[in-house]
């Protein structure tokens, strides 16, 4: 998708409902930036859903993932009934095969993700970091990406992008979007004064005291810490990446902010805007009963249970879990309550602080295993096992926890996988194919520190030619 698909009207007969949910969400206590509807085709709505943006910078590997999803779609696998994306204003594309009941639960349910978007602290910061407008921001990547193909060719800027993108989950969002660059010299420590025995090995040659008595500077080392913002790293730190090439590095981190509030609370706001769509519905005296009818058979199918797998054994839902945990939390500590926890967590704390042993049960979540029998056998009932299930797979922005270890005086870019704070092997294909990448655009050795399957020390090495 490299340019804007141009506006789609709504549906007569849907426009009308559209204000009468917004007033009746206003005055139900949701606070939201204004939303676009429009009603697209199917096709847009899937290269929205594939690309995560209207308009996004062009590559191969979203013709992938669009392939994956119409043969999903095809399959009858998966069915998409609204993208939303937050902002201001916030814009909301709905599926033109809907029919108007589906198309008002989804303008409901829209207002709820609205809501959260706006009020969650997370979602706040990084709107507030990347931008309120962040389908235009996107557009003007595009259109980056677009010159650059044109200036430096389509095999270049591809090789950059497959680097790119191949890193976009690395990002550490404790570091601001905006951040500066590490100081060229270490900050001298300032404590109590120095022993005698100290005072002589400063001034041995090579000490840290000069002739003349006064402390020279060190030069920083680079990275100073352990980097987990390997985009960032590679933006500022690459010693031979040009201008343009920098660029795709930083508009594909800038988007990978975007992105991450919408990774790190699916449950909570899938869940928040399924609990608003059926509370909204169930006050909306405007529909007729065969509306409503059939707006909550399309709210059935929404959170019904075992909806997705997760690759832990633990089947899930995020729109019938959120549901379940928001309809709890209202209706044992009261809509004040929700909306603090809705500001304040994201879904590890909502999991963890929420999610408890009572409503496992009431929803039949345990852990399965296959045995070789072929028979299937639950595991036990452990609450605290069964929260580490459903959150497995949202560690680091779901992806290995890698970090930049050092460069060395040749050049040498070393890579560091915390295995043991990970809790999971590298698939070594996927590994090699990124250092390939990586070592197209670092240029030096690239060295990857690991562990192979038995968990012996391994490395992986990628060396620049000539």
């Amino acid at each position: 998708m490299t340019g804007l698909e141009g506006a789609f009207a709504v549906n007569s007969e849907l426009e009308q409902y559209i204000p009468k949910i917004e007033d009746l969400a206003r005055d139900s206590g949701l606070e939201y930036f204004p939303v676009d509807f429009e009603q697209v085709p199917d096709s847009f709505m899937m290269e929205v859903a594939v690309y995560g943006l209207p308009v996004r910078m062009p590559h191969w590997s979203f013709g992938v993932r669009y392939i994956y999803q119409f043969v999903q779609h095809r399959m009858g696998h998966s069915r998409l009934f609204e993208v939303v994306f937050p902002g201001d204003p916030g814009r909301a594309y709905l599926s033109g095969n809907n029919s108007v009941a589906e198309n008002v639960l989804v303008v409901a349910h829209v207002l709820g993700h609205a809501d959260f978007s706006r009020n969650n602290l997370l979602f706040d910061a990084a709107q507030r970091s990347v931008g309120y407008h962040i389908v235009e921001q996107a557009a003007a990547h595009a259109r980056e990406i677009s010159q650059a193909i044109e200036a430096h060719g389509i095999e270049r800027v591809e090789a950059v992008l497959d680097a790119a993108l191949s890193l976009e989950q690395y990002i550490d969002v404790d570091h601001e979007l905006r951040r500066k660059p590490y100081p060229d010299y270490m900050e001298e420590r300032t404590g109590a004064a120095a022993s005698p025995f100290r005072s002589r090995y400063d001034r041995l040659p090579g000490g840290a005291v000069s002739e003349g008595g006064v402390t020279e500077p060190r030069r920083s080392p680079v990275p100073p810490h352990p980097e987990h913002d390997l985009l960032w790293f590679m933006a500022h730190y690459a010693p031979e990446m040009e201008p343009w090439e920098r660029d795709v590095f930083l508009a594909v981190r800038e988007e990978s902010y975007y992105f991450y509030p919408v990774f790190a609370c699916q449950i909570m706001n899938e869940g928040w805007a399924s609990y608003w769509h059926a509370r909204l519905l169930r006050d909306a005296d405007f529909l007729s009963q065969q509306m409503y009818l059939e707006a909550i058979k399309a709210h059935s199918d929404v959170v019904r249970p075992y909806a997705g797998e997760q690759e832990v054994s633990l089947k899930i839902n995020p729109y019938h879990l959120g549901f379940v945990l928001w309809e709890h939390i209202v209706e044992n500590q009261g809509l004040e309550a929700a909306r603090k926890v809705m500001r304040e967590n994201d879904d590890f704390g909502f999991i963890r602080n929420h999610f408890d042993e009572s409503i496992a049960r009431e929803l039949d979540l345990f852990p399965w295993e296959a045995r070789r029998s072929g028979e299937i056998r639950a595991r036990g009932f452990d609450i605290d096992r069964i929260r580490e299930l459903v959150l497995s797979g949202k560690f680091n922005f779901g992806a290995p926890r890698v970090h930049v270890a050092e460069t060395l005086a040749d050049g040498t870019l070393v890579l560091v996988h915390e295995h043991e704070m990970d809790g999971r092997g590298l698939d070594r294909e996927s590994a090699e194919k990124v250092m390939n990448y990586l070592l197209r655009v670092w240029r030096r050795t690239v060295v990857l520190c690991t562990v192979d399957a038995r968990g012996e020390p391994l490395k992986i090495v990628r060396r620049a030619q000539g």
